[in-house]
């Protein structure tokens, strides 16, 4: 099994970035990242796979990630409709707000006990997943507020249990992890544009064979088709955002609207259009 570093783009200077009802139950997905994650699902019953502990799931889950620890995404098979809502936190958050700050030391002992992997049960996560579905409605300052009161309930909370007796530490070197996270930014910067092996090759000073070589043997995957899912898991947004077919395929770096078409019903299993009217159906029935 590949693992794949996520690097998450830093579009704000804000500690919190949230993802809304992110989909990608279609892909195994098995990836870590250095934000501190906070996941909600809701209507699925899955399999949690987080480190070395690969457990199931049941209806809804409620779980609270450390940095880096490599993880499965919780949706990954689910067919029924369901609701996730992802809440990443930057490294930094604890290491110049939490441990500083005297008050705040309840949630760096919860953030301590990330590195384990945290399960949330009981009335805690009936509250805080109900929390967790409003903060895409909130500004910029509501949702910081929130997440801190959200972080602060959980650090109190006894309805919980770890996923491992010692806290996970990551087996990719540092180096390796830090190579890996400047190919996921150089992706996440150009991928609008056309962009050619010979490019991300010189960022790791490799020839363009070799270059491929390395990649496959690292994630388990070629450039182009993580090139590919990566534009489609951003066309997936721009669709859900109001943004018709066409326009999505040219501002995430297709150049081919037939081509366009073909890859997102191989990634999805369903073309542009389906996808863009499911959401839609079931965004009616909801309300």
């Amino acid at each position: 099994m590949k693992i794949q570093l996520e690097t998450i783009a830093p579009n704000t200077k804000s500690p919190f970035r949230l993802l809304h009802l992110p989909r990608l139950n279609h892909l195994f997905y098995w990836h870590f990242h250095p934000e501190y994650e906070l996941v909600y699902i809701e209507g699925a019953s899955a399999t949690r796979h987080v480190g070395d502990s690969i457990s199931n799931f049941e209806d809804s889950d409620l779980v609270f990630i450390g940095s880096n620890i490599p993880h499965l995404n919780f949706d990954y098979g689910v067919q029924t409709e369901y609701i996730k809502e992802v809440l990443h936190i930057k490294p930094s958050f604890k290491e110049q707000l939490l441990t500083n700050i005297p008050e705040l030391e309840p949630i760096n002992a919860l953030f301590e006990k990330s590195k384990y992997g945290l399960v949330f049960t009981g009335d805690t996560k009936k509250r805080i997943g109900e929390r967790l579905k409003k903060l895409h409605l909130l500004s910029p300052f509501e949702l910081f507020m929130e997440s801190i009161h959200i972080l602060k309930e959980l650090a109190s909370s006894s309805d919980f249990f770890l996923l491992h007796d010692y806290p996970f530490v990551n087996r990719y070197r540092k180096k390796e992890q830090a190579r890996l996270r400047d190919l996921h930014a150089f992706v996440d910067k150009n991928y609008q544009r056309k962009i050619e092996i010979a490019e991300v090759a010189a960022l790791c000073n490799l020839g363009k064979e070799a270059f491929c070589r390395y990649f496959k043997k690292s994630t388990g995957n070629t450039f182009t088709n993580f090139l590919n899912q990566y534009r489609i898991s951003q066309a997936k947004r721009l669709l859900l955002i109001g943004k018709n077919v066409s326009e999505t395929c040219y501002e995430c770096g297709f150049e081919s609207l037939s081509y366009f078409n073909r890859t997102f019903k191989k990634i999805s299993g369903e073309n542009p259009s389906d996808f863009k009217k499911q959401y839609l159906v079931n965004l009616k029935r909801k309300d």
